[in-house]
């Protein structure tokens, strides 16, 4: 089936893949449309990226994660994600109350929040099912820049049991709603 890719920062696909976090707060890279990061696949496979990773933008609990990329010139998806609720943060008061549900630090999440002037962010939560084996493709140019999607074409992969139990994810799920509401 054709399969799309999000690009998200390794430390941050890592912990989505162990459970450890199911939210994303997004804006987008510096080559999306003038309308900024949409959440275009409700389905995709998890991109880990090394490009522009910033350990000041990360929690100081999840510092210790970053790494260097590992094989470069190869991307290893780890995981599946499906969009189990997303919200678009039209506050900054909303967007800084999402802190304690991801992984990055309330500097950063203001800084994507005001980003090219636009004053809003997407929270992701997300179903994670890492792969039983994890789809290892080479990189090619058309994988490479600023963007969030990346399209994959025609791939096989197999999903293993989430990484959250949906009891878990329902908590996780009414905790962002407590936040935003």
């Amino acid at each position: 089936m054709p399969l799309s890719a999000l690009k998200e920062w390794d430390t941050q696909s890592r912990l989505l893949t162990e459970g450890r976090l199911s939210l994303l707060v997004r804006k987008g890279g510096i080559m999306e449309t003038h309308d900024g990061f949409e959440v275009e696949h409700r389905r995709f496979l998890l991109y880990p990226t090394f490009l522009h990773q910033n350990p000041q933008e990360l929690k100081s609990e999840y510092q210790p994660l970053l790494r260097g990329d590992p094989a470069p010139g190869q991307i290893h998806f780890p995981a599946l994600a499906e969009v189990v609720a997303v919200h678009r943060v039209e506050s900054l008061e909303g967007a800084l109350a999402l802190e304690p549900l991801q992984a990055l630090t309330a500097g950063a999440i203001e800084r994507r929040f005001h980003y090219r002037g636009r004053p809003w962010v997407h929270a992701l939560l997300l179903r994670v099912r890492p792969l039983t084996t994890p789809l290892v493709l080479s990189e090619t140019p058309g994988m490479l820049g600023c963007v969030s999607w990346v399209p994959l074409g025609e791939q096989e992969v197999q999903a293993g049991e989430a990484a959250v139990p949906e009891s878990e994810l329902a908590v996780r799920q009414a905790e962002l709603d407590r936040l935003l509401s």
